[in-house]
């Protein structure tokens, strides 16, 4: 029986928790990348092997999007983007088995991941700026649009999810009724596109978390960038007169 996208019904329950398929298969995903993160990481060397040429690569990839779109050294947060964009994309592709829905097709799972990026957001824009310097930039550029400042940091996340899940929900909806029409044969067309579909999702969900923390970040790195050159200027004019 059909049901809403909104309504996950219960597979069954661990105490008061009800776990449904998006939740299990959350927990498949999470546990095969790490069993491949491990088993790809046990044996690196200094004369890399195919496999270790890929993953360099992949690592090579996100850190050139982090330098370009977040305009800092990628170390603090590759793990946290890369990480963002394979899980998004295995979320987005695990549809493509028959039987299974995609996770980010549920609002929940994206809800979650909007969370992370909303923490994220926080947390290196304090430790970039200080708790007193992330919460003044609520005031900028007056205090007249702390509301709205603050409103913005819940919109832009809200946003975020709706488009993850607006986009990856109708791909889903568009390969079922196609199924169900034409047969086993014809959709795969619309298989095919859904597996481009899931990456460009992928790859805009992860530009826009960099956008985020980077616009955090930025602001700190302006301010301390400006300090050293004002008082470069006051040295120089004091050695002057």
């Amino acid at each position: 029986m059909n049901h809403s996208p909104l309504e996950t019904p219960a597979l069954f329950h661990i105490g008061p928790a009800a776990i449904t398929q998006p939740v299990i298969v959350t927990w498949a995903i999470m546990a095969f990348l790490t069993l491949f993160a491990v088993a790809v990481t046990r044996q690196l060397s200094l004369m890399p092997s195919k496999g270790q040429t890929v993953l360099e690569a992949v690592v090579g990839v996100i850190d050139d999007q982090i330098r370009g779109t977040m305009q800092v050294e990628p170390g603090p947060y590759r793990v946290l983007i890369g990480t963002i964009f394979i899980f998004i994309l295995c979320a987005n592709w695990s549809s493509l088995i028959p039987g299974i829905e995609a996770p980010t097709a549920h609002l929940e799972t994206d809800a979650a991941l909007g969370a992370i990026v909303f923490c994220a957001t926080i947390f290196y824009g304090i430790r970039a700026q200080g708790l007193r310097g992330y919460l003044g930039t609520f005031a900028e550029p007056t205090w007249v649009m702390i509301p709205l400042n603050v409103v913005e940091q819940f919109t832009r996340i809200f946003s975020l999810i709706v488009r993850l899940f607006g986009n990856v929900m109708s791909g889903v909806f568009i390969g079922a009724i196609v199924l169900s029409l034409a047969g086993l044969f014809v959709p795969i067309p619309f298989m095919a596109l859904d597996v481009l579909t899931g990456a460009i999702q992928a790859y805009i969900f992860t530009v826009l978390a960099m956008v985020f923390i980077g616009a955090a970040v930025s602001e700190g790195r302006q301010e301390s960038s400006t300090t050293p050159r004002r008082k470069g200027a006051t040295s120089w004019t004091t050695r002057s007169s």
